[in-house]
Parts: C-alpha cells; structure tokens; sequence
C-alpha cells in the first residue's frame, strides 16, 4: 500500500480535525514565543513593540483577504441582493462580542499597573490577568481558522477564496503573530522575577484556547452552512477589535511609535503576500 504523504494525510482528515490541528500549531508557535525565557531574562521593548505592531498587521490583512473577502464571496453565491451584508452585520457582531468580553473578563494588558486591569474586579494575580488579555484575543483567532476551514468544506464559494490552502495559510499567518504574543506574557515575568518555568508555563496558556476555539468554529459553520458568511464577517470583527482595542495602543505606548507602525506595515504585506499567493 503507497504510504500517504502529510499533505495527502491532512487534507484527508474532517475539516474539524484540520481546524483543531491548525489551532494547536498556533498553540505551539505560541510555546516557542514563551520559550525566549529559559535563554533571556529581558528583551527590547523596542523589539516586541515591532513585534506586536507586526502582529497586528498580519490581523488586519487576514481579516481583508481570508475572512471578508470570501465572505461577501459567499454572500453573492447564496443569493443576497446586498453581498455585504452578512459581512457588515457579522463584522459588528464579532466586534460587540469581544467589546463585552473586554468589558466583563478580568485582564490586564501589557505594560500597564495592576491597578487598570480591566473588566470585573477580582483578587487574581498580575500574571493571570496578563495571560488573560492575550487569551481574550486568541478565541477570535482560533475562530477565525475553524470559520476557514469550514468554509473550504461547504463547497458553496464559486470564487474559490475559501480553500483548505487559504484556511493553512491564515493558521500559519496567526501562528507567526502568535510568536511574539507568546514572549509578551513571558518576558514581563520573568523580568519581575518570576522563575523561567513558571513565566513559560503562563506565555502558552494564553495559546492553549485556540485549537479548541477552531475546532468550534468549523463545527458551527459545517453545522449550519448558511451562517457560513456571518461567521466570516464575525470572525473579522472580532479580530479588528482586537488590534485596535490592545494590540496597536500597547505596541505605540512606550514611544516607540514609528518602528511599531513600520512592524504594522510589514505585517498586513507578508500576511497579504502570503494570502494572495499561497491562498
């Protein structure tokens, strides 16, 4: 019997399966981030403030070309007279979803006192709240993978944007901002003294939550394909908010506005290159 390759083995698979295999490689590049600890106690703020603005760029350009465009894509295939409105009211969705989680789940984002941690008030530690605000924006994230995946899945996109090949490229595009997400729980830590395993150990569970959040996310799609163009929309919502709401203001508020915004821009072109070409 002809052994298969790993290609041919995954794209065999349940797209479920393929959601959550595509979330946990986030999970993993977010391990890796997290990992910097165990060789650095500190690195350059100015580094990870072009990180985060990088991270934020890749966001954007995934929520233009992977998400909304396929979206409306969909939207035009079903039937809609409007293509845009799935994409429209599932933007907004997403976007009021994740605007109560940041209002109702305690967090604190990076770099501030825990004193303006955010959300309801609780006893938690700062490195709970830490691993909490990268976790609030890693479910949309996950989302926006097991959406993908299950949109490659339905068949109803005459296009062709929404393809198992897009669905791998968005998750490898998430994974490489999941890099310095993973180093922004970490090294905070780790520099206020926290021992190396235990800052590690906080860096990757704020991963932990997006192979489930993409398994989830194709189950609901496969289960009610017409939604299928909502659950875009939403998914791109949700991860606007949260490169408007913390990933940009957190990379610009040490001063170090231009090479963030320069990482921002690189970014939205690696993730658009990538999304065009391989997609």
């Amino acid at each position: 019997m002809e052994e298969l390759s790993i290609s041919q083995w995954f794209l065999g698979l349940h797209p479920v399966w393929q959601a959550f295999i595509g979330g946990s490689f986030c999970w993993l590049t977010t391990s890796i981030g997290a990992s910097v600890v165990f060789i650095r106690r500190e690195v350059s703020r100015k580094f990870l403030d072009t990180s985060l603005g990088f991270a934020a760029g890749v966001m954007i350009a995934a929520s233009i070309w992977s998400l909304i465009e396929p979206s409306m894509a969909m939207a035009e295939s079903l039937g809609y007279s409007f293509e845009w409105v799935p994409a429209t009211s599932g933007f907004l969705l997403g976007a009021l979803v994740i605007r109560l989680g940041d209002a109702y789940l305690p967090h604190l984002h990076l770099g501030l006192p825990q004193d303006m941690a955010e959300g309801i008030k609780t006893k938690w530690r700062r490195a709970t709240l830490l691993v909490m605000a990268i976790t609030l924006h890693n479910i949309p994230e996950g989302l926006a993978i097991g959406v993908l995946f299950g949109a490659a899945a339905s068949g109803i996109d005459p296009t062709g944007t929404a393809t198992v090949a897009a669905a791998i490229v968005l998750a490898l595009g998430i994974a490489m901002q999941d890099l310095p997400e993973g180093m922004a729980v970490s090294m905070p830590l780790r520099g206020e003294g926290v021992s190396a395993a235990r800052s590690f150990n906080y860096g990757q569970l704020s991963g932990m939550v997006t192979a489930p959040s993409a398994a989830l996310g194709a189950m609901a799609v496969i289960a009610i394909q017409p939604i299928l163009p909502y659950a875009l929309g939403f998914a791109a919502g949700a991860m606007i908010f949260v490169v408007v709401e913390e990933l940009i203001p957190t990379s610009q508020r040490e001063g170090n506005t231009d090479i963030a915004t320069l990482g921002t821009i690189i970014g939205f072109c690696v993730m658009m290159v990538l999304d065009v070409s391989l997609g």
